[in-house]
């Protein structure tokens, strides 16, 4: 158990050493997670410290996006954010999160035995709940794997992990398409999309459910090309008739006429 450091801070915004670090959960691209508990009512929480090594200009804008995102939010399938407190300086910033016992990478891992049929479809649905209230407030999550999806001992699945995650509207604005965790990756942002909306979510959903019933991924390459690879040997090669627009995405041809050449 360590003791956060004391910070004088102006009424009514808490300080991190409000609060008391128990563990350390896990350490992700934009932020350190750690259990802990908070002073004023005994609750077990969740803190995110966000990561600021490299921001020269102040927060980071995926952990702008995320606290904006989960401060309009309010699901029983989406973590709650319960509020952002400071540290011992200005680049000290951290997330408080409602404290989640498990999430389904390890469930998967320490599962001896595959879930049951009936669990399966308690999770998804739950996730789709979710899932579908992000869609329709024009939410994508563009990081939908195993690790953040959190289960409570109660029963319920959660969303998590929300650094990737922005708006979308019409007409479909250019994003980026290196997101989502490689193994869920939708093919057309293997391809290089950069115009792409919720069915990128989908995508990823169906990789979950293909996990949760085998005990293992779908896909699991270790680069894009292979990724793209086993997608292909699995549902076939696309062409035009059964992906329409397929061949104007950026990197189709290359894909197709790199693979001819190693057949």
């Amino acid at each position: 158990m360590i003791e956060f450091k004391n910070v004088d801070l102006e009424k009514g915004i808490r300080s991190i050493s409000d609060f008391v670090k128990l563990d350390s959960i896990g350490e992700g691209t934009y932020g350190i997670v750690y259990k802990g508990r908070d002073k004023k009512n005994g609750n077990i929480v969740a803190i995110k410290k966000i990561k600021m090594e490299q921001e020269k200009d102040g927060m980071p804008l995926t952990s702008l996006r995320e606290i904006q995102l989960l401060k309009e939010m309010k699901h029983p399938n989406v973590v709650s954010l319960l509020e952002v407190v400071v540290g011992s300086s200005l680049d000290s910033i951290y997330l408080v999160f409602e404290y989640i016992e498990h999430d389904f990478a390890a469930l998967i891992d320490f599962n001896n035995k595959p879930f049951k049929e009936s669990e399966i479809k308690c999770f998804l649905l739950q996730l789709l709940r979710g899932i579908e209230y992000l869609h329709s407030h024009y939410i994508i999550h563009r990081d939908l794997k195993c690790s953040n999806l959190l289960y409570s001992d109660s029963g319920y699945l959660k969303l998590a992990d929300f650094g990737l995650a922005r708006k979308f509207g019409y007409p479909i604005d250019n994003i980026t398409p290196k997101v989502v965790t490689l193994w869920y990756r939708a093919p057309e942002l293997l391809l290089g999309a950069e115009k792409y909306s919720s069915s990128v979510d989908i995508w990823s959903i169906g990789c979950i459910f293909g996990e949760l019933l085998l005990g293992y991924p779908l896909a699991s390459a270790k680069n894009e090309i292979d990724q793209i690879r086993q997608i292909f040997d699995l549902l076939g090669d696309p062409n035009e008739i059964i992906w329409p627009g397929f061949s104007s995405l950026p990197n189709s041809k290359k894909i197709i006429h790199l693979f001819k050449t190693f057949l």
